[in-house]
């Protein structure tokens, strides 16, 4: 190595290790990569798998077979997202590896049989050198990042003959949006942590009838009452968020990231339990398996009296309370008999939601609320009635539960609005706005708290139903329950609707 090679060299690594820290480790991987292909991303994703930082060299422009500018391929390589630093070579790689150091340096297969310089720079300072061309997998990781980002809004379709029918235009909800921006919400209820396990699904066992697959990815959500949070959060609330979690790493991480958006939280640990956790099991865009770790005993009067006192030190801060019950034992009666008659002396509006896909439930224990959204199974499980018509169940759930609107959600046949006018059932239906979901968990959630909310600024049930459903819509359009935010809402309100009544 010359001068000039050996003080580049040094200038680089000495930056990429004071950017990477002295406890962590390094993978190193070199080529020219004049279009990156799915082979590079397999050698990347697999050199990134061996170390917490992958940097990556990219040879420069007299190498043998480089047909581009190296500042183009250098800008290629950037743009991977498991890709830590990229680096303009001005020599073969070994004297950089010699100044970087890296713990692993990693070679396409077909080198292995090779001479390989490397080697001996490599093994001089105890780092390995491993030969693979990575995995072969059938998903494109790209296309998996982008479903649990990326909201797919052509799949949407805006009925025009509802909001006809209740004298309002699409365009006012913008403003209905506008309005929530400052409101105050408490939300109280069961935390639950989702995780997506994405999988490569690999074909069936010889030895018994089994999918076998291979996890390739995995993304982690706040889920449950904390998604209803997320959820408020993004729509422009200040939020408090109470609930009760174990005491483990996921109450911590539910903690950390709720309170990183800027959420109020009071957690509340009982022993008893672990923190709610679901994983859930994809391959080919569908939910394989389901696995559950919770408990669902009620949580104890000390912890109960506490929670209650949290909420009292509160209320004279609230404009609005979202129950987000599952079922799981954070919402005993006592303590939602404790929290609603104060909220209604001060006039705070309540709204509930209580699911039971899996557990036992009775959504009308939620008593004169503002607003009730029970799937037709949930609303039948509270009259314990499964033969009676749709419309007299609402009717009578309005009427055991003393709430002022109703929204029973059909899944992808939309849902039954019913309120209570003049001493008069009224009721219209919804279609579900988006005919191609991606993954339904979260709409539930997202429906209730927007309606919540628009009824809470001060929208009717007709217009804060469209809007829930809108909202329902983006959130089933993409994977996972990532939290909304009302910029989303608004650029949906103000796409140009057709009609598809």
């Amino acid at each position: 190595m010359d001068d000039g090679y050996t003080d580049w060299a040094v200038a680089d690594s000495q930056s990429i290790r004071s950017d990477c820290g002295d406890d962590r480790s390094i993978a190193f991987v070199s080529g020219n990569f004049n279009i990156v292909h799915p082979g590079h991303l397999r050698l990347l994703r697999f050199a990134a798998e061996q170390a917490d930082r992958l940097v990556v060299g990219v040879n420069a422009d007299d190498a043998p077979g480089v047909t581009l500018p190296q500042d183009v391929r250098l800008e290629n390589v950037r743009s991977i997202g498991f890709v830590d630093h990229a680096v303009a070579l001005r020599e073969p790689a070994g004297g950089f590896i010699a100044a970087l150091r890296p713990n692993v340096v990693v070679k396409g297969k077909e080198f292995e049989k090779r001479c390989n310089a490397e080697r001996t720079i490599v093994e001089s300072y105890g780092g390995r050198l491993v030969f693979s061309s990575g995995e072969l997998r059938f998903t494109s990781l790209s296309l998996l990042e982008r479903d649990y980002t990326d909201a797919e809004s052509s799949a949407i379709r805006k009925p025009l003959a509802f909001p006809r029918r209740h004298g309002f235009e699409i365009g006012q909800l913008r403003h209905l949006l506008a309005s929530m921006a400052g409101m105050r919400v408490l939300v109280i209820g069961d935390l639950i942590i989702d995780e997506y396990i994405t999988c490569d699904a690999l074909g069936m066992s010889q030895e018994d009838p089994t999918i076998v697959v291979t996890p390739i990815m995995t993304k982690t959500f706040v889920g449950g009452a904390g998604g209803v949070a997320a959820h408020a959060h993004g729509l422009g609330a200040d939020v408090k968020y109470c609930t009760v979690v174990g005491d483990d790493e996921h109450a911590d991480h539910a903690r950390d990231r709720l309170s990183s958006q800027g959420i109020g939280c009071d957690f509340f640990v009982d022993t008893t339990r672990p923190t709610t956790r679901k994983q859930r099991y994809r391959a080919l865009n569908k939910t394989l398996l389901r696995v559950n770790h919770l408990r669902h005993h009620a949580v104890s009067a000390e912890i109960q009296a506490r929670l209650l006192a949290a909420v009292e030190r509160a209320l004279p801060q609230c404009d609005l309370i979202l129950f987000s019950c599952f079922n799981y034992g954070c919402l005993p009666q006592r303590l939602v008999d404790a929290v609603s008659a104060p909220a209604r002396a001060a006039q705070v509006m309540l709204a509930a939601d209580s699911q039971a896909s899996s557990q036992v439930g009775d959504v009308s224990r939620f008593r004169n609320t503002g607003l009730l959204t029970p799937t037709e199974r949930e609303a039948r499980m509270a009259l314990n009635d499964f033969e009676t018509g749709l419309s007299a169940i609402a009717e009578r759930l309005l009427a055991k539960s003393g709430a002022e609107n109703l929204i029973i959600t059909l899944a992808g046949e939309g849902m039954l609005i019913n309120t209570i006018r003049d001493g008069a059932l009224q009721t219209d239906r919804l279609p579900a706005f988006n005919v191609s979901p991606k993954d339904v968990a979260g709409a539930g959630d997202s429906l209730f708290t927007s309606t919540a909310m628009a009824l809470r600024a001060g929208a009717d049930i007709w217009q804060g139903s469209y809007l829930g459903a809108l909202a329902a819509a983006l959130q089933v359009s993409r994977v996972g329950n990532g939290p909304l935010t009302a910029g989303e809402l608004v650029a949906e309100v103000d796409e140009q609707p057709v009609d598809h009544d």
